[in-house]
C-alpha cells in the first residue's frame, strides 16, 4: 500500500508508523489501463497523482489540434494540474496513461485534512513543489539555449527510461520537436 509514495516521503522527512497509517486514511490506489484517461480537458483537477508504477502524460491540444505533451511522470514522481487544483477552475489539460498504471491520489478535501493531522508533510509537498518548478525552468531555459539536438542529447543522456518507455512520437512533443527530426536524430545516433 502506497510503499513508493511512503519510500519518497521518507527521502524527506520521517514518518511513524501511525504516520503511514494517517497517510493511508487519506489517500486511494487506483489502477489505469493503457490510454485512460486520469483527467479530462475542462474538468475540474481534484487530485494529486502520484505514479506508484507506470507512465502518464499531461498534454493539451494547440491552436493547430496537435497534442502538445507539458509532462511525464513515471514511478515514483507527481503530476496534476495544479492551476485546476489549486484554484477550483476547469482544466486546460488531459492527463493520461502511457502504459498500465496504479496511482496514489490525494484529493483536496484529503490533502487539507492530511496536513492538518501530519504538519511535516508540508515540508515534503514544498520540496517536491520546488523540485518541479524547477525541472520546469531547467526545461525552458535548455530549449531556448541549446540546438534542437543538443536539447534531445540532453534529455535522451539525462532521462534514458524515457526513451525506453515512451513512444517517440511523445517525446517528440515533449520536446517541441517534430516526430521526422526525432526519427532523424535517432538513425544519426545509430
Amino acid at each position: 500500500m502506497n510503499d513508493n509514495l511512503i519510500q519518497d516521503i521518507l527521502k524527506y522527512v520521517s514518518l511513524t508508523e501511525s504516520d503511514i497509517a494517517t497517510l493511508s486514511k487519506y489517500t486511494e490506489q487506483i489502477d489505469y489501463k493503457k490510454k485512460e484517461y486520469v483527467l479530462k480537458e475542462n474538468s475540474f483537477c481534484r487530485h494529486l497523482f502520484f505514479v506508484e508504477k507506470g507512465c502518464l502524460r499531461m498534454y493539451f491540444i494547440n491552436d493547430k489540434a496537435v497534442e502538445q505533451i507539458v509532462q511525464f511522470a513515471i514511478d515514483g514522481w507527481w503530476i496534476s494540474d495544479l492551476k485546476s487544483f489549486n484554484n477550483n477552475t476547469p482544466s486546460d489539460y488531459y492527463i493520461q496513461t502511457v502504459e498500465n498504471s496504479r496511482v496514489t491520489l490525494i484529493n483536496t478535501d484529503n490533502l487539507d485534512q492530511l496536513l492538518n493531522e501530519l504538519p511535516k508533510l508540508e515540508r515534503y509537498f514544498r520540496i517536491i513543489m520546488q523540485k518541479g518548478f524547477a525541472a520546469a525552468q531547467l526545461k525552458a531555459k535548455l530549449m531556448y539555449e541549446m540546438s534542437k539536438e543538443n536539447f534531445y542529447n540532453h534529455f535522451c543522456s539525462s532521462f534514458p527510461e524515457f526513451v525506453q518507455r515512451v513512444p517517440q512520437y511523445m517525446i517528440a512533443s515533449y520536446l517541441g520537436l517534430t516526430p521526422e527530426y526525432v526519427s532523424e536524430l535517432r538513425k544519426k545516433k545509430l
